[in-house]
């Protein structure tokens, strides 16, 4: 797993309350076989570009990267921040809030760039949603970590995740904890984007940085789970599956 480094960010009552209460259950309840953590930046502004497999992936990944030093701020759904009390929690630890599918995801854009240019390790899950790939391999990728990454000039640094999904199952709320089940992480060199960079961001200079970032998460996800990817990545248009909420719940009504 390697030896941690010292957070040196102020965490604030929110994030000092999460690690205060989830830190013992976790290191209690799973094992981790963490990869290459000195590949993120231990300070300055960053893009942490992920797949995900879980609800509960936004927390071991927040353990992972406090690991290595750094408070993950995440592109949260704006609907937390007007929740009683979460929504105080989410503000307090500087997540970002978006509105999937809808013309104001820009002013999420604006605040991503933003907290990279003061620094912050900002987390993109590229696919936009958990994984609809019937294996759990990543599929394809949206525009937004691309489009910060080259704005910003900042490192976008792929991470491939694997095991939260054993913990807990995509769309369930019963969790596995015995037994003990692992979670795994591995991070790889930043993507080299140095030729797109100072291009106007057309339609095909992003796809083609979101390719790349992809690719690297997928080549991670392949070495933590010692198998081939697929040759082509899942694209839930092509398979007629929706893009948000429990695509599961809408296939067993179809088929019911």
């Amino acid at each position: 797993m390697g030896k941690g480094r010292r957070l040196r960010q102020r965490r604030g009552w929110a994030y000092a309350t999460a690690i205060t209460l989830i830190r013992p259950p976790l290191l209690a309840l799973t094992s981790r076989d963490w990869r290459d953590g000195d590949k993120i930046p231990a300070t300055g502004g960053c893009v942490i570009a992920v797949n995900h497999v879980s609800h509960l992936d936004p927390i071991t990944l927040a353990h992972f990267l406090l690991h290595q030093g750094r408070l993950a701020r995440y592109l949260a759904k704006e609907a937390l921040f007007h929740t009683p009390f979460i929504g105080a929690v989410v503000r307090n630890a500087k997540q970002i809030p978006v509105r999937r599918m809808s013309a104001t995801a820009v002013t999420a854009f604006d605040a991503a760039v933003q907290a990279v240019h003061d620094g912050e390790c900002v987390v993109v899950y590229v696919e936009g949603t958990i994984t609809r790939d019937p294996d759990g391999w990543p599929m394809r990728g949206k525009t937004g970590a691309a489009r910060i990454g080259l704005a910003t000039g900042c490192p976008v640094i792929p991470v491939g995740q694997w095991g939260a999904q054993d913990i807990l199952p995509a769309y369930t709320a019963r969790p596995h904890l015995f037994p003990r089940r692992t979670t795994a992480y591995k991070v790889g060199d930043p993507v080299d984007l140095e030729d797109l960079r100072g291009k106007p961001p057309t339609n095909e200079v992003l796809h083609e940085a979101t390719d790349r970032i992809m690719a690297a998460i997928t080549a991670q996800v392949a070495e933590l789970r010692g198998e081939e990817p697929p040759a082509e990545r899942f694209d839930p248009k092509k398979h007629g599956v929706p893009e948000v909420g429990n695509f599961r719940k809408d296939e067993r009504r179809r088929t019911s």
